[in-house]
């Protein structure tokens, strides 16, 4: 497996590899990582698809992203996902899967489409004092020692990083910034989350920092992220009979290990609650999802919390995984990342209006129309001066095919559930649907003797409790995620968060599909290269334009720089006069 970047190999299709016509591949879960893998082995692979075997525990796929309605409980989406255009290993997939909508065209072209008709951006990215623009206005208001936190950051080596917190590195001075603000709600990253990410995720966004005030680097799928990437990958693969047995728990892959040989010979799981064993030869291929974000995750509903389980259960991705790293060192350390729930967990709730109360309090915020059938709030909302922080979100309505004309459905959640309301007076996760609406209608103006009758009759609301849904955050160093396909490997790889490839950061649709491709692409030697992460951190031009946007516009001129800074500063520009540097800086707006 090799990395290429430009176009000469993004639309080649390669040979078919040698072999692969006895070949069976086994992928042990079903979510985006996985579904692409199996992608990948029918697209580039040109494997038979009634010998992939899909092995997921539930009664559907998707993983962690899904959208459902629950007989009797309503709209359920556990999550969100926003999407970048240079998501390159996606949209290399997504642009051979045909849509489930519209006949003749991919999904990448109607995703292409929809963002460039109906662009995203916020109009209202924070609010404070129920419902008042808390006026970030747009702007980081980061000071200089702040930046120079941010920028020793984006500067230190990773292995200077290995196990290190994001408040070993910066100080109130960010914390108390707009940008942590924009930041933190974003990507649910936490004070006490890795360093090492933190670092990642600027290096690999460095080119959408001028966006995030606003939203306006984002872009969106139509529906929620089940039925508008999910389900036609699934159909694609069913017109293939790639073989999906739902049900069915792995509990282990077994390994026999000789010397720097690693081989997959057998895997441990219970179907229909009958063990069962499937036996693997050198000439199989195995995939393997290990642990998972929304392990334990669980639902409550109008009148009922979602209650917090951290046990790791026998079919279970950390309890898999646990087994398997058991085994060899270079299979990860799950403990690592599963060993602390409480600071791992958030909680979200999918919100449903049933009538005309709720939608202009929404519409006055986001100042757009709602029903308009385009973008609503642009991103999320964050509730500035919330004690859960918490943040809402409305993308395009409807955000379900079959949802009712009328209806809006939206998505709410907390990243601290441990802490008491401003409005209930309980803990997030203490409390039922209905409460956290009462919550949130408080934070967008509803006069509080309107609140509890509005949340009972005038919505539907559905939390959901994920004890590790940013259980990737944790602190780590090398080897506590196992490689995409470990070395020694001779016929399984591994897919998902959990995984470990360069450069590309976790919690986005990009790094499931793309342990997806690289594990293909290695395992049968598909001569063809994977696209490499944008390399918008090797572009100048893409630092120079984060520099000054970070600093809300000012010239390195214009900072507060003590006197022998100043003095080097002067000293350099006079050096870089009448050169083509000069008109680069000038051109971005630095000096």
């Amino acid at each position: 497996m090799y990395y290429s970047s430009g176009n000469y190999e993004a639309f080649a299709r390669p040979e078919k590899p040698e072999g692969v016509d006895c070949k069976s591949a086994y992928i042990v879960g079903s979510g985006l990582a996985a579904l692409a893998a199996a992608c990948f082995l029918v697209r580039d692979g040109q494997m038979k698809g009634d010998r992939i075997h899909i092995l997921e525990k539930e009664q559907l796929a998707g993983g962690a992203c899904d959208g459902y309605e629950f007989e009797n409980i309503g709209y359920v989406m556990r999550g969100g996902r926003e999407m970048d255009n240079h998501f390159e290993c996606m949209w290399d997939l997504m642009r051979s899967i045909p849509s489930i909508e519209t006949e003749g065209v991919s999904v990448l072209d109607e995703y292409y489409w929809l963002n460039k008709k109906d662009p995203n951006y916020s109009l209202m990215r924070a609010t404070i004092d129920c419902g008042q623009d808390a006026h970030t206005d747009g702007k980081f208001n980061l000071s200089t020692k702040a930046a120079m936190q941010i920028m020793k950051l984006f500067f230190t080596p990773d292995e200077a990083l290995y196990d290190k917190r994001i408040d070993e590195i910066f100080d109130d001075e960010v914390f108390e910034s707009n940008f942590w603000l924009y930041w933190r709600t974003m990507f649910a990253f936490e004070n006490w989350h890795s360093a090492l990410e933190m670092k990642l995720y600027l290096q690999r966004y460095i080119h959408h920092v001028g966006g995030l005030p606003d939203f306006t680097a984002l872009r969106f799928t139509k529906y929620n992220q089940y039925e508008s990437m999910i389900l036609p990958m699934t159909k694609y693969l069913e017109d293939h009979q790639v073989q999906f047995h739902y049900g069915t728990k792995v509990e282990n892959v077994e390994f026999s290990i000789q010397g720097d040989t690693k081989l997959a010979t057998r895997i441990v799981c219970t179907h229909d609650g009958e063990e069962e064993w499937i036996n693997i030869s050198e000439n199989d291929l195995v995939f393997i999802t290990n642990g998972g974000c929304v392990e334990n995750s669980s639902i409550g509903d109008q009148n009922h919390p979602a209650e917090f389980h951290t046990e790791h259960k026998p079919g279970g991705g950390w309890d898999m995984w646990k087994k398997i790293a058991a085994q060899d060192s270079s299979f990860g350390h799950p403990d690592k990342f599963c060993s602390n729930p409480e600071q791992s967990n958030w909680m979200s709730a999918t919100v449903t209006t049933l009538d005309d109360q709720i939608p202009p309090y929404v519409e006055k915020i986001c100042k757009r129309d709602p029903f308009s059938g385009g973008v609503v709030t642009g991103g999320i909302v964050t509730v500035k001066d919330s004690n859960w922080l918490l943040s809402w979100t409305f993308n395009r309505q409807p955000q379900f095919r079959n949802q009712p004309k009328g209806q809006l459905v939206g998505w709410i959640y907390g990243l601290f559930s441990d802490k008491p309301g401003n409005f209930v007076k309980k803990t997030m996760r203490e409390c039922t649907g209905k409460e956290i609406c009462m919550e949130w209608l408080y934070h967008l103006g509803v006069p509080e003797d309107q609140i509890e009758e509005m949340a009972e009759h005038s919505a539907n609301t559905v939390p959901c409790m994920m004890p590790y849904i940013t259980a990737f955050f944790m602190p780590r160093s090398a080897g506590d995620r196992p490689a995409v396909v470990p070395e020694g490997s001779v016929n399984f790889a591994f897919l998902g968060q959990f995984a470990e490839t360069k450069r590309d950061t976790i919690f986005t649709t990009e790094y499931s599909i793309r342990t997806g491709m690289e594990a293909v692409y290695t395992l049968l030697n598909i001569d063809r290269g994977v696209p490499e992460v944008w390399g918008s951190v090797y572009d100048i031009r893409d630092l120079l334009n984060a520099t000054v946007q970070l600093m809300d516009g000012k010239k390195i001129t214009e900072l507060n720089l003590g006197l022998k800074e100043k003095i080097v500063l002067k000293e350099a520009i006079k050096k870089v006069r009448g050169t083509e540097i000069e008109k680069l800086l000038k051109e971005y707006h630095v000096i």
